[in-house]
């Protein structure tokens, strides 16, 4: 293979990985500063856990990005509740759910906890009344490993 052909086939190979990392963006929840009356969810891909959290806007404070700011910590907060109660809920390699695992190893519920606080924020939304939408993932190989477990 002469060097034209290997940078071909490397700027291609780029190019597909920027291409598969550009798809995997999160879909719009809020439009025109409102909320979606509903709400598509794909919780449990294959490669990620992915939710959406919601946070309320402080109203009686003045400003913007103090309302702005509380409700995103609140959206986020939201979003990884919503992530511990599915990790609790994927079953590991032997039958068992990651609860039950917990519940007799202490550095297995620290390393969640962790995990949980690491997780990717992938998009934040704002609506006109100044509350977030943030949706947020969890790589699951990566909680896996950290886990030193094997999920079904």
């Amino acid at each position: 293979m002469n060097k034209r052909t290997f940078a071909y086939l490397m700027m291609s190979g780029l190019f597909a990985i920027s291409f598969a990392g550009c798809a995997g963006k999160a879909k719009a929840r809020v439009e025109k500063g409102e909320m979606s009356e509903t709400m598509d969810l794909e919780p449990t891909k294959k490669k990620y856990l992915e939710v959406v959290g919601i946070g309320g806007a402080d109203q009686t404070l003045t400003n913007s990005t103090q309302r702005k700011a509380t409700s995103r910590n609140a959206a986020v907060v939201d979003g990884q509740y919503r992530l511990l109660s599915m990790v609790k809920g994927l079953r590991l390699v032997g039958g068992i759910t990651v609860e039950k695992a917990i519940e007799t190893d202490s550095k297995m519920q620290t390393t969640v906890d962790a995990e949980l606080k690491a997780a990717e924020e992938v998009k934040y939304e704002w609506t006109k009344d100044d509350g977030c939408v943030v949706t947020m993932r969890l790589d699951k190989s990566r909680l896996a490993k950290m886990m030193g477990v094997e999920f079904e």
